[in-house]
């Protein structure tokens, strides 16, 4: 990309945002997640009857005095979370005059920021023609954010767009965090096996859909070419009238439901974001709405 979009001016916008919900963060940031299983850490659990093998500096000595039985305190295993964000970075995403390729990035960068200041272990991939690439790995902490996120800015947008092929082969994690797919789902190819993949290991999965104003609200009338950005060997050739561009919007419509519905059946999340839209717009008013601020 010729422009900049990652830059000081940005990185400071994301810090005041982060100071701004500092402590408003719900479930799905956060680094100290309590698991469900028993660990190391000082938050008491539970008891359980002592079984040889057992740790015999977790024997509740209290317990025993009062009930002549021995008893072993559990505790809360304290798991550091792994928050995963692929982009989408095939050519149609560079569509559009609000650029979704620089919201992709802008909202990759912050939903990374948000992560590393909760303590969260932060990965970025970019999905390209059904390959998935290293981007920012193992961020953790603001120092490593800060000294890899720059890499956002190197992304070339180009190839299709195959987030399944591209995610499936990779590690994901049992149950260790959130998955977020940032793209514009505008494609014949399948995701739908990403989601199920990615909830199928237990992770918390978020699906954003970034498409311009141009997709969601067409102006073009009149005798028009159009290509597609990523198989110029489709083109059309349309006298844009009223009763298409109406059954165009039924069009999009359908793709927004199709995975809007497909993520709720799997307890995965969906955020409709156009490309201009700025950053309070989305991380105050629908990710408050969504549950993911409070």
């Amino acid at each position: 990309m010729v422009k900049k979009v990652i830059d000081d001016e940005f990185l400071s916008q994301v810090e005041t945002l982060q100071m701004l919900v500092r402590n408003n963060v719900a479930g799905m940031f956060g680094g100290n997640h309590k698991s469900k299983s028993y660990g190391s850490s000082c938050e008491f659990s539970d008891y359980r009857e002592y079984m040889p093998g057992d740790d015999i500096t977790k024997i509740d000595w209290n317990a025993y005095a009062r009930f002549e039985n021995l008893y072993t305190k559990l505790y809360l295993d304290e798991r550091q979370m792994h928050t995963r964000i692929y982009i989408d970075v095939s050519r149609s995403m560079g569509y559009g005059r609000g650029r979704k390729d620089e919201q992709a990035l802008r909202i990759a960068a912050t939903l990374a920021y948000l992560s590393v200041c909760e303590m969260d272990k932060v990965s970025i991939y970019a999905i390209r023609d059904g390959v998935l690439e290293d981007v920012a790995v193992g961020m953790l902490g603001k120092e490593s954010y800060m000294s890899a996120i720059g890499r956002l800015n190197d992304l070339q947008f180009s190839g299709d767009s195959r987030i399944s092929d591209a995610i499936l082969p990779s590690t994901t994690g049992y149950g260790d965090g959130m998955s977020i797919i940032i793209s514009d789902f505008l494609t014949d190819n399948d995701y739908e096996r990403a989601i199920e993949h990615l909830a199928s290991k237990k992770r918390h999965v978020m699906c954003v859909q970034v498409l311009a104003r141009e997709e969601l609200n067409p102006k073009a009338r009149g005798k028009m070419h159009f290509f597609d950005c990523e198989d110029i060997s489709r083109e059309y050739r349309k006298n844009i009238t009223r009763d298409i561009i109406k059954a165009y919007r039924q069009a999009v419509q359908y793709v927004t439901d199709r995975i809007r519905n497909f993520c709720s059946a799997r307890d995965a999340d969906y955020l409709l974001v156009p490309a201009d839209e700025q950053a309070g717009e989305i991380f105050f008013n629908k990710l408050v709405g969504m549950g993911v601020l409070k």
